[in-house]
């Protein structure tokens, strides 16, 4: 069995949610923030037996495109903030970073 965590970007959670259910795949959603974007994000929580990975990560990546984006840099910390001109930015958002972890024990209740 295992455990796979995947977080993708909110626009591409309920895409993904609705692949899963359409495929009869349990899966528990949590919100998340990304760190360097400070973006909202959504993190897959998906138990399966083993022989089911594969179908699931294409299904991930059928369903979590990336994607540019222009996002406005932070002001530098202890500057001038009245001199600062933020340029937006191209950064590439979006996809999926998925974790495959070993289940050891799995109970339902």
């Amino acid at each position: 069995m295992k455990l796979i965590i995947a977080v993708v970007q909110d626009k591409d959670s309920n895409r993904l949610a609705d692949a899963l259910v359409k495929a009869d795949y349990r899966a528990t959603k949590l919100a998340s923030t990304g760190g360097f974007l400070k973006a909202g994000n959504t993190t897959f929580l998906i138990g399966t037996e083993d022989e089911h990975v594969e179908d699931i990560m294409k299904m991930i990546k059928d369903n979590c495109k990336s994607r540019d984006q222009l996002v406005a840099p932070i002001s530098p910390m202890g500057g001038n903030a009245d001199s600062y001109v933020p340029y937006p930015v191209e950064v590439q958002v979006g996809g999926a970073t998925v974790f495959v972890l070993p289940v050891e024990q799995f109970e339902q209740f």
